[in-house]
């Protein structure tokens, strides 16, 4: 019989299958290390999903950067499924506290009542949340210099994919993370987006190029510069292609990943390139 998973495993599995995926493919030294990391992804995202106010989602946040804190202050651990296997990959050197905080940084953006106000901070959320896993998986499988940079702009892209794809969810919830300057442009509001999903598809659509214009140049650059030790941090944009392509309804209620898209993302860890 195969032996159970671990509880940090387990979670991540449920919680976040894509990246549990990705997280197969690294070395296994490192790999209990990033499925901590992607544990800690997930509580700062659901930071805001789980409280009823935007003040009770920047304690959650304090709580977690107060957790990683300590560990690269070699204070305890907290009890906490999440936090026990987090503090131990810092402690051990494998993820780096900072790149940590600046992750929990970001997500202060989903807080704001008044939503992301413009692209460039749109860019910039993408690039700490998403981004910033990639930056730190990337960084706990040897990449240092500009191949951090190349990570965090595939794991933008990969957000960016997210977030398009969960505009219809998080409008029944009374939210809006599309940048207020590119709504006003096309016409639009949070309010308008809340009232009506369907309003922000041409928006949707017209990002989505966007963004896969810029995530194939990025591939493109892995290609040549990632290190196949790498491929782990990389392999969500795999997934974030597809979802590009298919942004534009607001409507659609994502689902489990199929098996092509799971195939995919297998195929690319096998080659060692995205």
């Amino acid at each position: 019989m195969a032996a159970p998973l671990s509880p940090i495993v387990a979670l991540v599995r449920a919680a976040d299958p894509d990246r549990f995926l990705a997280t197969l493919f690294a070395p296994a030294a490192q790999r209990e290390a990033l499925f901590a990391l992607t544990g800690f992804n997930h509580e700062l995202a659901r930071a805001r999903e789980a409280a009823s106010n935007p003040m009770a989602a920047l304690i959650r946040l304090q709580w977690w950067r107060d957790a990683v804190e300590e560990a690269r202050d070699g204070r305890p651990p907290r009890r906490h499924e999440v936090a026990e296997p987090l503090h131990a990959a810092i402690r051990a050197g494998l993820l780096d506290a900072a790149d940590l905080l600046a992750m929990a940084d970001a997500r202060e953006a989903e807080t704001a009542e008044e939503g992301i106000p413009s692209a460039g901070a749109f860019t910039a959320y993408l690039r700490g949340t998403a981004g910033g896993w990639s930056v730190a998986a990337g960084r706990a499988l040897g990449v240092r210099g500009e191949a951090l940079a190349l990570l965090q702009r595939l794991g933008a892209a990969y957000g960016l994919g997210g977030v398009l794809r969960g505009v219809g969810r998080l409008a029944a919830r009374g939210r809006c993370l599309l940048p207020a300057d590119a709504l006003a442009g096309a016409g639009l509001s949070m309010e308008a987006v809340i009232a009506d999903p369907r309003a922000a598809a041409p928006l949707m659509r017209a990002m989505a190029e966007e963004g896969a214009a810029r995530l194939a140049e990025a591939r493109a650059e892995a290609r040549r510069m990632l290190p196949r030790s790498a491929i782990a941090a990389a392999l969500p944009a795999v997934l974030a292609a597809g979802d590009l392509r298919r942004a534009g309804d607001p409507l659609v209620v994502p689902g489990p990943r199929g098996l092509a898209a799971r195939a995919s993302v297998i195929m690319a860890g096998l080659r060692g390139r995205v």
